[in-house]
């Protein structure tokens, strides 16, 4: 009985992949040419991707399918403001992530949100922020901490 079910599973699990790939392979043909030919050239790429880097990306489809309609937007919306930020904004902030994944859990949440406004200003406030950075790492570790001693007594006044 038990190799009949799995039989049975079997052939609804083939048949539903064939009308899938049925569906999938109509609407190839009805692309253009162009679009196409982008299509395997991406296909060709990620079929060049070593197994582990292949097998994230599938995670990462697996878990955007599984975002809600709102995160997505959401994720959207930051992709867009991060490719309309300079190349030299954009390598700051890949600066400033490579060592995020060390922070705690509270100084993480802390920098998205600060991110998330950052990426959502006008250019004329990222750009004055950039330069508030700029001055910063500029400073001596003395000077730093004489400013964070001056923020400190400002906040408790």
């Amino acid at each position: 009985m038990n190799g009949n079910r799995f039989a049975s599973f079997t052939a609804l699990t083939l048949t539903v992949a064939l009308e899938v790939f049925a569906q999938e392979a109509q609407r190839f043909e009805q692309m253009p040419q162009s679009q196409k030919e982008e299509l395997r050239k991406r296909l060709g790429e990620y079929q060049a991707l070593p197994a582990e880097e292949r097998e994230r990306i599938q995670k990462n489809l697996v878990r955007w399918r599984l975002t809600s309609a709102e995160d997505k937007l959401r994720i959207q919306e930051n992709m867009k403001a991060l490719s309309q930020l300079s190349p030299q904004e954009q390598q700051e902030l890949r600066k400033q992530f490579q060592s995020f994944g060390q922070l705690s859990e509270e100084r993480q949440k802390e920098l998205r949100e600060r991110m998330r406004e950052y990426l959502h200003s006008n250019p004329e406030k990222r750009e004055q922020i950039l330069e508030n950075l700029r001055r910063w790492r500029r400073l001596s570790p003395q000077e730093r901490e004489r400013f964070r001693e001056r923020m400190r007594e400002r906040h408790h006044k």
